[in-house]
């Protein structure tokens, strides 16, 4: 036994010590078989911990990446949380695109129905959004009814038709990304009127913002989802889109919608796509607005540092 390392039984005398023997590495073995497997259990969780918020990371940075800036502009101690917020919605949000039959996309809703539950139970699955979920749950409390909410308009979804109107798209807006904002404002420990008022804003124009730079990719895809109401008022067909047409009554249906976004509030990246969609002349398949503008996060850390949104 190496010097320094008090034993009482055959067995550290307590967890502090044995840390202390892993950093001189001395072999765990060499004191117990039992306290071996414990600290391969101990290290096995701890990598299981990094490697869910690595995995949150990566997905949120890839599928998300104007959330994974803001995320990173958080306080420290919101930012894992909101991170594995929404890195659980872009699970969520892939579903439609990922499964050939609405049966199976069912099927992946249900299991995060079920998940929720046993998050809620300290009985998280064994699976990385999941974990990552279950430690910001029990760190902030967050309300479940908002992470139910998000599934539920999410599996409704599934039936993959376009909104009938503009109110339709609100209210889809307001159920997925404005419940996902409450949670965010409940990371930062916000729970006040005023503040649920401006998420309401935020969620509903992010979720207009979102159809729209979402329909040049759908559109390859040879479905349109942008509200029926507003194409009707100005003649232009689901054909248009999947044509990639650039007419004006194509870019009068993107104005309206835009200008709808722009009703409810002004913030900088949802106001940035917003701007360049104007300067294109509403031209939904302009090029430029396939490229991702470079000083979103720039502009973000400006507001952040004015503590403005």
């Amino acid at each position: 036994m190496a010097a320094g390392i008090s034993v009482k039984h055959g067995l550290l005398r307590n967890k502090t010590s044995l840390y202390r023997a892993l950093h001189r590495q001395i072999s765990p073995s060499s004191v117990c078989p039992q306290r071996a497997a414990g600290v391969q259990h101990v290290r096995a969780a701890s990598s299981a911990t990094t490697d869910s918020q690595t995995y949150c990371m990566e997905l949120v940075r890839s599928r998300d990446y104007d959330g994974y800036v803001s995320s990173l502009l958080l306080p420290e101690e919101a930012r894992r949380s909101s991170l594995a917020l929404r890195a659980f919605n872009v699970e969520l949000a892939q579903v439609k695109d990922s499964v050939s039959q609405k049966t199976i996309g069912l099927m992946r809703m249900k299991f995060w129905k079920a998940a929720i539950e046993e998050i809620y139970r300290d009985e998280p699955p064994n699976q990385p959004v999941s974990a990552e979920l279950w430690r910001a749950v029990r760190k902030h409390y967050l309300t479940k009814r908002w992470l139910l909410r998000i599934i539920t308009e999410r599996e409704t979804g599934l039936d993959d038709r376009a909104y009938r109107n503009l109110q339709e798209l609100e209210t889809y807006s307001e159920n997925t990304q404005s419940s996902l904002v409450y949670l965010l404002l409940e990371c930062l420990g916000l729970k006040n009127v005023h503040a649920d008022h401006a998420a309401s804003h935020i969620g509903k124009a992010q979720g207009i913002v979102t159809c729209l730079r979402a329909t040049p990719y759908h559109s390859s895809r040879r479905k349109v989802y942008l509200p029926m109401d507003v194409c009707m008022l100005h003649g232009a067909s689901q054909e248009d889109f999947i044509r990639g047409s650039r007419e004006q009554n194509v870019r009068d249906v993107v104005y309206d919608i835009a200008s709808q976004a722009h009703v409810h509030l002004q913030h900088v990246v949802l106001e940035d796509y917003l701007q360049r969609v104007r300067r294109a002349d509403f031209d939904i398949f302009h090029p430029s607005l396939k490229n991702r503008n470079p000083l979103v996060p720039f502009q973000l850390y400006l507001r952040s540092w004015k503590k403005s949104y």
